[in-house]
């Protein structure tokens, strides 16, 4: 099962992961960001690799 995080004491807010997979990730108040509710598991997106990796400070993490 796939599970995506966002590590909220690297992210700097770049907007990166919610550009290439807004389905997934989105940006709070503050313009970090965060996984969509009900988005964990990813649903998927076939984006969520390419948005871990275009995190220019990698905070981003798919696995499984």
């Amino acid at each position: 099962m796939t599970r995506v995080s966002i590590d909220s004491d690297k992210c700097i807010g770049s907007g990166m992961c919610a550009l290439t997979a807004p389905a997934v990730f989105t940006q709070d108040d503050d313009g970090y960001g965060v996984v969509l509710a009900g988005r964990e598991g990813g649903d998927g997106d076939s984006l969520l690799k390419e948005a871990a990796r275009s995190c220019p400070v990698q905070a981003v993490t798919v696995s499984g």
